[in-house]
């Protein structure tokens, strides 16, 4: 089984593999641990495992060009449905796009009334806290 594990802000891949099936021990076992010791051969290892290929992660928020406002990740989660396109008209407070991050729902909304110049991210991508999603001018 794989795990993402986060120890000090960084993430990492793990992976755990069962080696041998749990057997609970008897009680003449319990009672004379040398008469029932385990095989000396050690358990056989498989072949080495081909980590897997990290899911793309926005890059963090860049300096919006004049006049723009960048729309940023409020958190890291996954893109579920893009709300807009390049060239829409917003208002301030509509929804953008949907932002799924601990399996909870969140609509990410125009800051201001503007004009969608720019689509950081399209649905599927992983972002990154502080990710820019979209550029409004």
């Amino acid at each position: 089984m794989k795990y993402i594990a986060v120890l000090n802000g960084k993430k990492y891949e793990v992976e755990v593999e069962k080696v041998e099936e749990y057997r609970p021990i008897s009680r003449a076992q319990a009672a004379n641990p040398a008469a029932y010791a385990a095989p000396a051969a050690p358990a056989p290892i498989s072949a080495p495992v081909k980590p897997a290929a990290p899911a793309p992660i926005a890059k963090p928020a860049a300096p919006a060009p004049s006049g723009a406002t960048n729309v940023t990740s409020p958190m890291p989660g996954t893109i579920l449905d893009m709300k807009v396109s390049v060239g829409d008209k917003v208002k301030a407070g509509q929804i953008l796009l949907i932002l799924e991050a601990m399996k909870m729902e969140n609509e990410i909304v125009a800051p201001i009334d503007a004009t969608v110049a720019s689509l950081s991210v399209k649905k599927g991508d992983t972002v990154d806290t502080d990710a820019t999603l979209v550029v409004l001018k």
